[in-house]
């Protein structure tokens, strides 16, 4: 029969290197989609919580805490914030990385601060600085080191229920 040939144990050396050869390079690729697929993911998760601060923001709604009593509109937002990341953000350390500023429609870079920065028709930002995202695979050039991510979201306050902001 033409065509069927004896497998010899000499060409089984040669399908292990060809095997080696092609492996390498597909496991290169395999993490390097995983690695960027996850930075992409805990980019994602950090701008939908930030997203989420701002919307509880814009509604001038505070939590309670253990005790019963109202947290104040920034603990409350950055609460939520924590809630929504998805783990990046877990402890004290992550309530650290949050920030909620207030500006003036009509000074936008100068800060508000104190009682009343929080009034319907001041802008709300809720940013989220200096997470820390380490790569899964061993792609990156000199070994796993941390990418720093940051997100942030914006929006205009409504005006409280009943017209006077919350404590902040």
């Amino acid at each position: 029969m033409r065509g069927i040939r004896k497998q010899s144990g000499e060409d089984t050396g040669a399908e292990l290197v060809e095997f080696a050869l092609v492996l390498l390079p597909l496991l290169i690729v395999m993490f390097l989609i995983l690695d960027i697929s996850w930075i992409f993911f805990a980019k994602a998760s950090l701008q939908f919580a930030a997203g989420a601060g701002v919307r509880y923001a814009i509604t001038s709604n505070v939590m309670k805490n253990a005790q019963g009593q109202p947290m104040g509109q920034d603990a409350s937002i950055k609460s939520i914030v924590q809630q929504n990341a998805m783990g990046f953000l877990a402890g004290q350390d992550g309530l650290n990385k949050i920030t909620v500023n207030y500006y003036s429609p009509s000074a936008p870079s100068t800060v508000l601060t104190g009682a009343g920065s929080n009034s319907g028709g001041n802008i709300v930002q809720v940013a989220v600085q200096g997470v820390q995202v380490n790569p899964l695979g061993f792609v990156w050039t000199g070994g796993p080191t941390a990418i720093s991510l940051s997100a942030s979201s914006t929006d205009v306050m409504e005006s409280s229920p009943g017209g006077t902001p919350p404590a902040r």
